[in-house]
């Protein structure tokens, strides 16, 4: 088995832990990683990210030939500071607002064989940014 993968994701990192956004194009990952970054989150990566299971855990780095850069849409390509090599603490799949459940059950992304928490929201809610904050801060029962 491997030890690394390749995914089309963005992430960002709160609290030195990183945050992988997963979603179709055009669901608003680059688009959620700014709005993070623009409340204090770093950059890890956009477009393509590296998962590299070191024991029991996920480090999470940009590709080497995007590292830095993030896709702004009606802006364009920006250069911004980015972190590497950063523990993977929760993984948010980016759904149509109707898929986003009241109370939802404990999920799992399960890559490398490793889980991490799975939560569901949707990008472009006001809230989602809050909710990310929220889930790290005071994660629920799992």
């Amino acid at each position: 088995m491997p030890d690394t993968q390749t995914i089309h994701a963005s992430c960002i990192a709160i609290n030195h832990t990183a945050i992988l956004l997963l979603g179709e194009s055009g669901s608003g990952k680059s688009d959620l990683a700014l709005r993070l970054i623009d409340s204090g989150a770093t950059l890890v990566g956009d477009d393509q990210i590296v998962l590299r299971k070191e024991g029991n855990t996920l480090l999470i780095s940009p590709a080497p030939r995007l590292e830095g850069l993030l896709e702004v849409r009606g802006v364009g390509i920006v250069t911004l500071p980015y972190i590497q090599n950063i523990p993977l603490a929760l993984v948010v799949q980016l759904v149509a607002p109707h898929e986003v459940e009241r109370m939802p059950e404990p999920e799992f992304f399960d890559c490398l064989a490793v889980q991490v928490p799975l939560l569901s929201l949707h990008a472009f809610e006001q809230s989602t940014p809050a909710k990310i904050r929220l889930f790290l801060s005071h994660p629920p029962q799992m």
